[in-house]
């Protein structure tokens, strides 16, 4: 899981991004681990609460950093960064990007408060949720959200995404890096490409242990060849502390308008991703998956991974999710201790209190990161389209699926095509930020898959085809499930009538 827990801070403090300082970002990647360290603490443990709640799922799932809130942090932070001076981070003489900590520090906060609708939803019954929900609708979210960022992880595997990307002849990540190449060369494609074969090979030909590992391995053979071709600057892990911790660097916190609505729409995949994580997770467990038992393991699980996604804004760590790539870890090794959930934890706090740990991935070139994401991304698409695939296709889906994904992959393809449909230049700061959060959430693809496909699958009827399927396809559609002994009985009693 560390290679994609230090990916959302990575991105969003680095070039990419915020462009904070490197020692910044060196805190970051520690403070993610570290906190998510704790966050897998509370998930693999369960606690009572009053009114016979829970909190924590007691199923060995771990806690990372979302992936959902990573594109649009990119858009909100990229689109502070004006030509006119108008926004809150500012470019130098030379146009490349000065630290804006002031930007990170509202994506933070922004997702600490609107964290708190996801904290109310947690309460809801978990069919409920799924009904809300369905594989068709998380299915398609997370195939938007891989392709959103595969965008990210190319530009990095090419060079970096600063200015040396539009500057044709300026050297990745800089004229003063100790190895710097031209964007696109090739020796960063093949810097890149080293990490994405590297996984390939481990996946293909190592045993299962090697296998689980094979994006950290890769990304370790990156660093390496990287390390021996001269693309390292050693003075960023030189330069970083011994041992770090939490709140050892601030951002000024704040709350943005244009944030609020592309941010409920996230926690709303957050809140589908959990349910379905848990719910696998405890298949994978051989424990029940229908029940009271169940629907308190759901709840206590959404509670403590939206709690911490709250949390998380005032740790200075984005916020935070469970790990699909934990199910398949227990599935294949058949241990479901929540023992090796708490060894789990403690190797993660280890990894981000002793900061060289940390610095090292700061340091590393954009291109080895990009090989890594590239492939991690497709992973998350590639997990969208498997729950697609699993869904039952009729009529109804198939019409929501096209409706819903049709915009999604415009949005995906060309970005920008919404950027001018509204005109309003006044001084309403209030108007602005709303418009710029309808921006948002329109190129954004994923979010406005989100906000079409859930309307649609709650208004349009079923038809033949989607009545005449077997309990697990109900499911899957988010019908009520009809078990055998209930039709049968249902047709008896029809037979009575008659």
């Amino acid at each position: 899981m560390v290679g994609g827990l230090i990916t959302p801070p990575i991105l969003l403090g680095g070039s990419s991004g915020a462009a904070l300082s490197a020692s910044e970002q060196q805190y970051l990647v520690s403070a993610s681990i570290i906190f998510c360290g704790i966050g897998t603490c509370l998930q693999v443990s369960r606690f009572k609460l009053p009114f016979g709640y829970t909190i924590g799922s007691g199923v060995l799932t771990v806690t990372g950093t979302s992936f959902a809130f990573v594109s649009v942090g990119l858009t909100f932070i990229n689109g502070q960064y004006s030509a006119d001076g108008s926004g809150m981070c500012k470019l130098d003489a030379a146009g490349d990007k000065l630290p804006c900590p002031e930007a990170f520090g509202a994506f933070l906060g922004t997702a600490t408060v609107v964290a708190v609708m996801a904290i109310a939803l947690s309460f809801l019954p978990p069919r409920t949720i799924k009904k809300m929900f369905p594989p068709l609708i998380s299915g398609m979210v997370l195939t938007l959200i891989g392709a959103t960022l595969i965008l990210s992880g190319i530009n990095n595997w090419a060079g970096g995404a600063g200015s040396c990307m539009s500057d044709k002849t300026m050297l990745c990540p800089s004229n003063s890096a100790p190895h710097g190449e031209f964007w696109g060369s090739a020796p960063l494609i093949g810097l890149g490409f080293s990490v994405f074969i590297s996984i390939i090979i481990f996946d293909l030909l190592g045993p299962p242990i090697v296998q689980n590992c094979s994006v950290f391995l890769g990304l370790l053979v990156g660093l390496i060849i990287a390390a021996g071709c001269g693309y390292f600057d050693g003075s960023t892990i030189t330069s970083a502390p011994a041992a770090t911790f939490l709140w050892t660097t601030r951002f000024p916190l704040s709350v943005r308008g244009d944030l609020v609505l592309p941010f409920i729409a996230a926690y709303l995949v957050i809140v589908s991703e959990t349910v379905g994580n848990i719910s696998a997770t405890a298949e994978a467990s051989a424990l029940p998956i229908d029940g009271p038992d169940f629907s308190s393991r759901v709840q206590g699980g959404l509670l403590a991974d939206t709690a911490f996604a709250c949390i998380a804004g005032l740790a200075t760590v984005p916020p935070l999710t469970t790990f699909s790539q934990n199910i398949g870890v227990v599935a294949l090794t058949r241990n479901a201790s929540r023992q090796s959930g708490y060894v789990c934890a403690f190797f993660l706090l280890i990894m981000g209190i002793f900061a060289k740990f940390g610095a090292v991935f700061v340091a590393m070139p954009a291109s080895v990161l990009g090989g890594m994401t590239t492939f991690l991304f497709g992973s998350v698409a590639v997990a969208g389209i498997r729950i697609l695939a699993m869904v039952k296709w009729t009529r109804r889906t198939r019409f929501i699926a096209t409706a819903s994904l049709s915009l999604g992959f415009a949005s995906v393809v060309q970005p920008d095509w919404f950027s001018n449909f509204f005109t309003y230049s006044g001084d309403n700061a209030a108007l602005s930020g709303f418009l710029n959060a309808l921006v948002l959430i329109v190129e954004e693809g994923y979010l406005l898959a989100l906000i079409i496909g859930i309307p649609l699958n709650l208004v349009i009827p079923y038809g033949a085809d989607d009545l005449a399927t077997t309990p697990e396809e109900q499911e899957s559609i988010g019908l009520p499930t009809v078990t055998s002994a209930e039709q049968s009985a249902r047709t008896n009693e029809d037979v009575k009538v008659v």
